[in-house]
């Protein structure tokens, strides 16, 4: 009985002892089973070895990675993986590229004048980024789409940033802006004028150079940014719900140039004169032109922060298979002369597949309605100023900034509902088609409108009336001012007391001036002969007032009202002719398909159509600004019924072309 209870006793001790080594055995091996599973996953992820396992094609796909740096991928990080993400991420380096945008083009300004830049000099600086764009835009759309799109973008977010540094560089070490004394414009006898010679510039080779290379930089810089990162978001969307994103993604360009613009006025305001003479030469420099340098580093600060989380991102995105296969079970918007048809991997591959989209006519009709777009977008840039100086007497600056407030807005406001009601409609290609056109036929009707809105045109001198019969009309000079050695280079309109406007206090004969009240007066004006006379508060009598003269204009905020409803219109096509592209081809030939859009704008739209905007307004001008050395240098006068046919001729044009292109879609279209 003893020996049975003893060996009951060790049978207890060996099964406590057995178990205990085996839940030792299976703690200790679900360890190890951890560290195989971990160690070879970090392996293969560090050499970038494939998986020989195939996951369940209807999951997910091999392609669908996790973000991370390489082999640094981390569980909390993961919830950044998503489109949402990269759209924010997209959304900051297009708003920065947009604001260089805007600086180059108010830099460039400073450069042309300071330098005296010849016309070849200023067309390199103004279109060398459209010329390097067009050069890589081919070769970026065909490698950039069979790799991953996301890196190429954290790319374009580098080359961003050093073409914003280039710019810094330019006005932080060498003297652009100089102050010159400027001397009132008055009537004074023996007065001094420049004489023709050849002024020698310091670095201005150099100078010029650096701004073509920053150009160059970014040009390069916009190519992934407008055709790799909208088809990446194209790809991990719904179809029906990629026009909002879209447009999302396209407004940021917008709203990055008006934010630019406005940091680029403030860098205009030069600093304290007291705080300048204190400091040498160089430090005076440098605080002259602070605020041109400080705001390019500023921009270019923004695309580095972008470019880490960027280079995170997989090829495609957790769920971008899921969703291909739900786009695979809608209704087929390919067209069917691509269906089926892939791109081979070569240089002969890549040209077969750009003359295949060009001889489609869905494909062509849509890249040629985006140039039609942009060339109107241009189209109002650059004549609405002149149209309002000339129509409405208006001096240059105020009818560049009211342009500017009215121009963007709309365009904003236009492209970005043009996406949002594609969207929540849920529009098929030909219904996108007639969207276009019926909206397209809108804006021509609106902005056909504007002819009907006049206004009683200020009697100027020497422009549409001689100096009281003792002048004659296309000369500014007059026996009342020829003694007075006035120059055309500054366009300075003053009122006077007869309700005529002149070019300049020198040209009205003003001898004096004075601030009167937050504004400038004239006195002692020997051209103005009329009209009732005031008394300031020192007895003296005031002949004219600084600015253009009040027509008493009402109707003109009915004309803005026409124009920004036209420019709304006109642009609520842009983001349904990038969709209709995109939907119409393949998937994998979306890249190439913008990549054509993209070199055909540039070829078209960006070049070509600016050089016919300045060679039409030239036509169109009545007084010339020339220099001492008998140069044209500036339009001061529009010739105002010939400015406005081709103002109205150009815009309406371009807007019947994209209607006739897609009523022609819509035939073609199967």
């Amino acid at each position: 009985m003893a020996q049975d209870k003893k060996k009951q006793k060790d049978a207890v001790k060996q099964a406590q002892v057995v178990d205990r080594d085996e839940h030792q055995k299976t703690t200790e091996y679900r360890k190890i089973g951890a560290y195989l599973i971990t160690i070879p996953a970090a392996k293969k992820k560090f050499a970038d070895i494939s998986d020989k396992t195939k996951p369940d094609p209807t999951d997910n796909d091999s392609s669908e990675g996790p973000f991370g740096l390489g082999p640094l991928v981390y569980p909390c990080l993961q919830r950044f993986n998503t489109i949402e993400c990269f759209l924010t991420l997209y959304f900051m380096l297009t708003l920065s590229h947009g604001m260089l945008y805007a600086l180059v083009d108010l830099s460039l300004k400073i450069l042309v004048s300071q330098f005296s830049a010849s016309n070849s000099e200023t067309f390199l600086m103004d279109f060398s980024d459209y010329f390097a764009a067009f050069l890589v835009s081919m070769f970026v759309a065909h490698f950039g789409g069979r790799g991953n799109r996301a890196k190429w973008v954290a790319t374009a977010s580098i080359v961003t940033g050093l073409s914003a540094i280039t710019f810094a560089v330019l006005f932080f070490h060498y003297e652009i802006i100089k102050l010159s004394i400027v001397e009132e414009d008055l009537c004074k006898e023996g007065k001094k004028t420049k004489v023709c010679g050849s002024n020698v510039i310091p670095h201005k080779s150099i100078s010029i150079s650096l701004f073509i290379f920053g150009q160059c930089l970014h040009g390069i810089a916009g190519v992934p940014i407008y055709l790799l990162a909208l088809t990446f978001i194209f790809d991990h969307v719904p179809t029906l719900s990629s026009g909002l994103y879209i447009a999302i993604a396209d407004a940021a360009l917008t709203v990055g140039y008006f934010l630019g613009y406005l940091l680029g006025v403030k860098s205009f305001i030069l600093p304290v004169e007291e705080a300048m003479q204190a400091v040498g030469h160089v430090q005076r420099f440098r605080i002259l032109q602070s605020g041109w340098w400080k705001s390019f580093i500023f921009v270019g600060s923004i695309p580095f922060f972008t470019t880490l989380p960027l280079f995170c991102f997989p090829s495609n995105l957790p769920g971008a298979h899921k969703i291909r296969l739900e786009k695979s079970k809608e209704p087929s918007r390919v067209d069917r002369r691509l269906k089926n048809k892939e791109i081979e991997p070569n240089l002969k591959g890549v040209l077969h597949a750009t003359w295949c989209l060009l001889r489609n006519p869905l494909v062509l009709t849509q890249i040629l309605c985006n140039v039609t777009e942009s060339v109107t977008f241009k189209a109002s840039s650059h004549y609405l100023p002149l149209y309002l100086q000339t129509q409405f007497v208006m001096t240059p600056k105020s009818a560049a900034m009211l342009t500017g407030i009215f121009i963007l807005p709309g365009c904003i406001i236009g492209r970005f509902f043009g996406g949002y009601i594609v969207d929540k409609l849920q529009m098929n290609i030909k219904n996108k088609l007639k969207f276009i056109t019926t909206v397209s036929v809108i804006s021509i009707v609106l902005f056909l409108l504007l002819i009907s809105v006049k206004c009683e045109t200020a009697k100027f001198p020497g422009i549409n009336e001689n100096y009281d019969g003792f002048g004659m009309i296309g000369s500014l000079k007059a026996p009342c001012n020829e003694k007075c050695g006035c120059t055309t280079s500054a366009y300075n309109s003053v009122c006077g007391r007869d309700e005529k406007q002149y070019f300049s206090p020198c040209f009205a004969g003003c001898h004096a001036s004075k601030n009167l009240r937050k504004e400038k007066v004239y006195y002692n004006c020997s051209c103005i002969i009329q009209g009732l006379t005031t008394a300031d508060d020192e007895g003296q009598y005031i002949d004219a007032i600084f600015g253009t003269c009040n027509t008493k204009c009402l109707s003109l905020p009915l004309f803005f009202a026409f124009f920004f409803s036209a420019t709304i219109f006109s642009n609520l096509c842009g983001i349904p002719t990038f969709i209709i592209i995109m939907e119409s081809v393949p998937t994998s030939w979306n890249s190439i398909s913008l990549g054509v859009m993209f070199t055909v704008w540039r070829f078209i739209g960006s070049v070509p159509a600016p050089i016919y905007f300045a060679e039409t307004s030239a036509l169109c001008c009545s007084f010339w600004d020339i220099d001492e050395c008998g140069i044209k240098v500036h339009c001061w006068i529009y010739k105002g019924k010939q400015l406005v046919y081709t103002f109205v001729g150009t815009w309406t044009s371009m807007q019947v072309a994209t209607t006739l292109l897609c009523i022609y879609a819509l035939g073609r279209y199967d």
